[in-house]
């Protein structure tokens, strides 16, 4: 570490291979899931026992597993090691991989979903993340680890189909996840360094003994729900839209003609509403918008779903509602939660995010089963428009940006010195000191905040902490 941090530095060589091969075994394994997401639904209908109800159960079975067990995968890593609990939740993933490979019946894809489902390891690499990055770098580490998860998001559903289409099915697309799911292993134990020490962080991990703090906000609770209601209706819609499609006119093998100019499109068509939320600070504006879009397509595909084009059209007005509120909804649990908090309110976000998606493939299935899609998208705009009512009385959220400091070697009564001083700063919201961790976790409004002050009162009090 540098004998003083400065806060505008860029993150050091062995944190770039740090954060990249972390966020390589992250995509491969979130690859392997997406892939599965625009053609399961078309591929299990040819499957032994297969119902509408069983198709979307083995859509979004792995989501509920995921909420059960990622929170103790990421207490277990802090007692048996980061890496291998990563392993292991790939091995398991790979394992459930392979038996839905294998599966000529719906309940064995069943079976091999939920395995996928129990190696929950997202929080695990969060947390080797913050132990192989300096707190002052901790941000930018945990963004990119988001940029990758929507790259992998992008191409699992354009390359899902030309899989399918190429090596027999939805089988082919099993065993290529295994194959990726063998990449994601071997890049944890070669690739991936190994902590000179694990700790507890509280921007990056759930700390059970903080959890009815986060649950008791009713800020946090809002985007909670917003998140669960945003992957219910993504799992259900894509329980019936490629079916649709296909019925529609579609030829099997060309669903990616549609995917990747949807997908690209609505991500460039957002990018002008993300710098107006964020830079220009109309989060609260955006956001709403977004959510009635996403309840405009719900609607859309209520009442015209069985033409091609109009099937297509309202297709990408979703994915223009969803990727904007897959953008601006973390960014608002970080502005939300209190700065040493935010590990504790994501980890909570995380579970929400897996309980809708379990929800949205039983919803969609046995709606569509019961009473057929129109079903399936009234219930979607429905819950769109009981998300919109319940955002429409949040508060406009601040616009601070998270900072962490280390004080590793500095006396508390030191570290109480810093923190009076550092509040004094204008454009410091928040400073909170966990002097056991050696941390200090400041909200900071970077529009308003002088940095030259604020690195001169670090260099003041932590230079003399730091060894060279």
């Amino acid at each position: 570490m540098n004998n003083v941090q400065d806060i505008s530095s860029t993150m050091s060589s062995s944190e770039k291979h740090a954060i990249g091969s972390l966020a390589g075994v992250y995509a491969l394994r979130m690859l392997g899931l997406f892939m599965i997401l625009p053609v399961l639904s078309l591929f299990a209908k040819e499957l032994d026992g297969a119902t509408p109800a069983l198709i979307g159960l083995a859509m979004s079975i792995y989501g509920l597993p995921q909420v059960v067990l990622q929170i103790p995968f990421g207490l277990m890593s802090d007692k048996f090691g980061r890496k291998k609990m990563i392993v292991i939740g790939l091995i398991l993933f790979f394992v459930g991989s392979v038996v839905a490979a294998l599966s000529n019946d719906i309940y064995g894809v069943l079976i091999g979903r939920g395995l996928q489902g129990v190696g929950a390891i997202s929080a695990v690499i969060m947390a080797l993340v913050a132990d192989l990055t300096q707190e002052i770098h901790r941000t930018k580490a945990m963004a990119t680890i988001g940029v990758s998860i929507g790259m992998s998001f992008g191409g699992g559903i354009v390359a899902g189909p030309i899989i399918a289409a190429a090596f027999g099915g939805v089988q082919g697309v099993f065993w290529t996840t295994a194959f990726l799911t063998l990449l994601a292993i071997a890049a944890v134990i070669f690739i991936v360094p190994n902590p000179e020490k694990s700790k507890l962080h509280r921007d990056a991990e759930f700390v059970p003994n903080a959890a009815m703090t986060a649950l008791k906000n009713p800020e946090l609770l809002r985007l909670d729900y917003g998140i669960f209601i945003l992957h219910l209706i993504l799992m259900a819609i894509f329980v019936v839209v490629p079916s649709l499609m296909r019925d529609a006119g579609l030829e099997k093998g060309y669903e990616w003609h549609v995917y990747l100019p949807v997908f690209v499109g609505s991500m460039a068509l957002i990018i002008p509403f993300i710098i107006l939320a964020e830079k220009k600070r109309q989060m609260k504006k955006v956001f709403l918008g977004a959510i009635a879009t996403l309840a405009i397509s719900a609607i859309g595909f209520t009442f015209a779903h069985e033409n091609l084009v109009t099937l297509i059209v309202f297709l990408s007005v979703f994915f223009c509602g969803f990727n904007l509120l897959e953008a601006t909804l973390p960014s608002l649990v970080s502005k939300t939660a209190p700065a040493d908090l935010k590990g504790t309110a994501m980890g909570a976000y995380s579970s929400s995010q897996f309980l809708g998606l379990f929800f949205g493939g039983v919803v969609g299935g046995w709606f569509n089963g019961e009473f057929g899609v129109t079903a399936v998208f009234l219930v979607c705009a429905v819950l769109a428009l009981s998300w919109f009512a319940v955002s429409f009385f949040m508060a406009e959220p601040r616009y601070l940006g998270s900072l962490l400091i280390s004080i590793e070697a500095m006396s508390k009564g030191d570290a109480e010195l810093f923190v009076s001083e550092i509040l004094t700063l204008e454009g410091v919201a928040e400073a909170i000191l966990h002097h056991e961790e050696a941390v200090l976790y400041l909200k900071v409004d970077n529009h308003v905040v002088n940095k030259e002050n604020l690195q001169a009162l670090i260099n003041k009090h932590i230079r003399v902490y730091q060894p060279i």
